[in-house]
């Protein structure tokens, strides 16, 4: 069966429907003439047979094709084989290529043809066909595509197709909508909501933070035989219950879960209450909670610990946290990139760096690579101590070990220098931030002119301003005041005509 791109999509309303094996007449097949050519006494080779493409090999080249209209046309061209009939396997790649490029009007195409198909079709081709158009903000044709289903799978759709349809409605706060769409499942197809799309709406409560509508929802699911609430129920509420400064209820929330409905917590319900206690400023509790976790037979993660780690930090409980670290690494598990970083920035903050960097050390000879971000961390904490040399060498020094820096990393060195009035070492950083790329902040190029300027060092910063101009830097009008003022007291007047004619010639 053709379809026709967006291009050629008024022949398609026109034409009748016809089984996949009649070719339409696009400008993917060219007419022949229907006279023979004159024969010729010279022998011809006979033309060589085409390969056939059968379905894998047309989901292949569909898949592999980049331009989403030339994907159509190998959807087309395939379809155009004696014998051949697209299947749900083809109709789906093409809709997810040409919904992906965003090519909507070609998808209504596709669909229109389906509808014609004699072919099996899966509703998994609409529920992808949500997610794009929910990423696209077309909010009425996810809606849409769930009412495709009957038409054209043929048969009722499934509670998945129902929470993955309110799921995206509620995730995007079209709550309206929400609301229209299970009243219409409930009124058209008969639809009971399960446990699962019960669980959408407690989410979207507690998101909003209005615990009362997500506790009557509660109560509902409790009535009920077929959606009785779950762990991921119970989970939700809890953590809506914590975000809310909530500890003590969400605490009973919990004990009720385990021994009055018999669910057993896993690590990511225990790690909402971790989590929830950290940020609360009771880490101790946090700590009880992950003992308990432990009596009970499940063993924390890396995820567990990392809360905890976070919450000790915050406290000011160091040596505690260090503790865990060790504790974690006892139990078998691999502290990574994030929790290495926000321990080594919490000793930084307290100026511990020397510990901190200790840290590093490890991770190194853990095999855990540190990222920028670690390192901006490090740069930060030396810099806090008045350890500018010091941060200034690695700077230096990490891009030829083949450590990868950010503009982030020069710029937070060169602003506790200038912030320091450690002029002599910014105007040294920048020209190596200059030379390796980077351009410093706007703020910070103007704060450290204006420095320079009342230091009275104009050939340092002439210098410094000849530099940043070639990056297409214009210094604030006060900045250049300053500038020319000081230049001209010190009769110094060429280099400010040069100064002058560079920025009127940007």
């Amino acid at each position: 069966m053709k379809v026709v791109s967006t291009v050629s999509r008024r022949h398609l309303l026109s034409a009748e429907s016809a089984p996949s094996s009649i070719q339409f007449i696009t400008p993917l097949t060219r007419s022949r003439a229907d006279t023979p050519s004159a024969e010729s006494d010279t022998p011809r080779e006979s033309p060589r047979k085409r390969k056939y493409i059968n379905h894998e090999s047309a989901i292949s080249l569909i898949k592999r094709e980049k331009n989403p209209e030339q994907a159509l046309e190998i959807f087309n061209k395939v379809s155009a084989q004696k014998g051949f009939s697209h299947n749900n396997s083809t109709y789906a790649v093409i809709l997810h290529k040409l919904a992906h490029c965003k090519k909507y009007q070609s998808v209504d195409s596709v669909l229109h043809r389906m509808a014609y198909e004699t072919c099996e079709f899966q509703e998994g081709v609409f529920l992808n066909l949500m997610r794009h158009f929910s990423k696209s903000c077309m909010h009425e044709r996810v809606i849409e595509m769930f009412d495709s289903i009957v038409p054209i799978v043929r048969s009722k759709p499934s509670l998945k197709a129902v929470s993955t349809c309110l799921n995206l409605l509620v995730e995007a706060d079209r709550i309206d909508l929400a609301k229209t769409f299970l009243l219409s499942t409930r009124k058209d197809i008969r639809l009971e909501p399960n446990t699962c799309i019960f669980n959408i709406l407690v989410k979207h409560h507690c998101k909003k933070g209005d615990l009362e509508s997500a506790f009557d929802v509660l109560k509902e699911m409790e009535k009920s035989r077929v959606s009785y609430p779950n762990l991921i129920t119970y989970s939700t509420l809890i953590d809506g219950l914590c975000r809310n400064d909530r500890l003590e209820e969400a605490i009973d929330l919990f004990e009720k879960m385990v021994s009055k409905h018999q669910i057993p917590p896993d690590a990511l319900t225990y790690n909402v209450l971790i989590n929830g206690f950290s940020r609360g400023g009771k880490s101790d509790r946090a700590r009880k909670i992950l003992e308990f976790m432990k009596k009970n037979g499940c063993s924390p993660n890396v995820f567990n610990y990392s809360s905890l780690m976070n919450g000790l930090c915050r406290d000011g409980k160091f040596e505690e946290a260090k503790k865990i670290l060790d504790e974690m690494k006892d139990a078998n598990l691999k502290p990574d990139t994030v929790l290495y970083t926000t321990l080594i920035n919490f000793l930084c903050r307290a100026r511990r760096t020397d510990e901190a960097i200790e840290l590093l050390r490890e991770m190194r000879e853990k095999d855990c690579r540190a990222d920028e971000v670690t390192f901006n961390v490090i740069l930060g904490g030396l810099c806090r101590e008045g350890r500018f040399i010091e941060a200034i060498n690695m700077l230096e020094r990490l891009p030829n070990d083949g450590v990868y820096l950010n503009k982030a990393s020069y710029r937070i060195v060169l602003n506790f220098l200038c912030k320091e009035g450690e002029l002599e070492k910014a105007v040294e950083l920048l020209i190596l931030m200059l030379h390796r790329g980077f351009v410093p902040h706007f703020g910070t190029s103007n704060e450290l002119l204006v420095s320079l300027c009342e230091a009275g060092n104009a050939n340092g910063a002439g210098a410094v301003l000849f530099g940043l101009v070639e990056t297409g830097f214009k210094p604030e009008p006060g900045t250049w005041s300053v500038l020319i003022d000081l230049i001209c007291r010190e009769r110094k007047l060429l280099p400010a005509f040069q100064l002058l004619d560079g920025l009127v010639m940007d």
